[in-house]
């Protein structure tokens, strides 16, 4: 075959698929929210607490190893975490979770990037709802079909 043969072939072929393309509808792209992505994009809505009290509701079950453990309960109205305050401290600190009834804080809050035992919660683990968020009653914004690893522990 020669060179303008084989030019004429591909010319063909480019033609014809651009024929098709054109007259297929391309599928219109959409966000994870569902809206198209030239439109506006908008906050998802505010979702209530589902918790109450603290201590008024079961611990939510983890789904995989190492997953920081949900906030059972609501945190509106505690105070705000600051560098010279930590609410979160007062019930699950190690000098009063006995008292209260609440979840210690895991040891690992109590050491330093390297390793080292601090006597006071590490810097790193201070902001508590960087990791800990409180359980929100919101439907999943996209399908979801995760199952968790964690077994049941044994009592």
């Amino acid at each position: 075959m020669n060179k303008s043969t084989t030019i004429l072939l591909a010319t063909l072929a480019l033609a014809l698929w651009q024929s098709v393309s054109a007259q297929q509808a391309a599928p219109k792209v959409q966000t994870l929210r569902g809206a198209g992505t030239a439109d506006i994009d908008r906050a998802p809505e505010d979702k209530p607490y589902v918790g109450k009290a603290p201590g008024s509701q079961k611990p939510i079950a983890r789904t995989f190893t190492g997953q920081p453990p949900v906030i059972p309960h609501t945190v509106e109205d505690l105070d705000v975490i600051t560098l010279v305050g930590n609410p979160c401290l007062a019930c699950h600190g190690p000098a009063n979770y006995k008292y209260v009834n609440a979840p210690k804080m895991a040891d690992s809050h109590f050491k330093d990037r390297d390793g080292k035992i601090l006597t006071e919660v590490s810097q790193a683990r201070y902001q508590c709802t960087l990791c800990h968020v409180p359980q929100a009653d919101a439907k999943p914004l996209v399908q979801n079909t995760f199952r968790g690893v964690v077994e049941a522990k044994k009592k």
